[in-house]
């Protein structure tokens, strides 16, 4: 770096800060991710992610230390923080990784529902039980996490009053998941529901 450039106004006010912003929007966005991957059980990505969280976050640190009287750096370390965690949570959802556990619990009739993700593929168990007003129907089934928008739409689609719940699962043996064919198939099938609906 230039010493000119290092010494004048332009780097103190606008460029050092500028690069600590982008560092710890870095820093933290790893750090989401390898939060992420950590839940996820990975042994490789988390630990990668790390070495990289912490080595960004010295160097935004480093640069913090020798600018103690730079209010601007202050402001934009912590706006680095707000806007990490924001790309962090972005990045996650277009990334989809793992899978889902998803509980469908439905008054009505699910037999149009069932059959639905029987014959798209998805792996799903069929339990009767009796809930608070009467007798329910659950259904249990294990998603990719990238499948999650367009199972909810057909959840929605047929039952539109059903209740369900969705968690995290760290890992899962056998299933049955539909292909990335049937997948696409899928979408233009519900975009069809979609406008048949209304």
């Amino acid at each position: 770096m230039p010493q000119f450039l290092v010494n004048s106004p332009l780097w103190t006010w606008l460029l050092m800060p500028l690069l600590i912003f982008l560092a710890r929007v870095a820093d933290v966005t790893l750090g989401t991710m390898r939060i992420v991957f950590v839940t996820r059980g990975s042994r490789l990505w988390a630990p990668l992610l790390g070495f990289f969280e912490v080595l960004i976050w010295l160097l935004a640190m480093q640069q913090i230390f020798r600018n103690l009287d730079n209010w601007i750096c202050y402001i934009a370390y912590a706006a680095g923080f707000a806007a990490g965690n924001l790309v962090g949570l972005i990045l996650e959802n277009r990334i989809a990784v793992g899978r889902l556990a998803i509980r469908i619990v439905t008054r009505r009739d699910s037999r149009r529902l069932v059959r639905w993700f029987r014959e798209n593929d998805f792996g799903i168990t069929l339990v009767d039980a009796r809930g608070t007003k009467g007798m329910v129907k659950i259904i249990y089934m294990i998603i990719n996490r990238k499948d999650l928008t367009q199972v909810v739409e057909i959840i929605r689609h047929f039952n539109p009053r059903a209740f369900y719940s969705i968690e995290d699962v760290r890992t899962a043996r056998e299933g049955v998941f539909p292909s990335p064919f049937r997948i696409g198939r899928m979408r233009q099938r519900s975009r069809f529901l979609d406008r048949k609906g209304k």
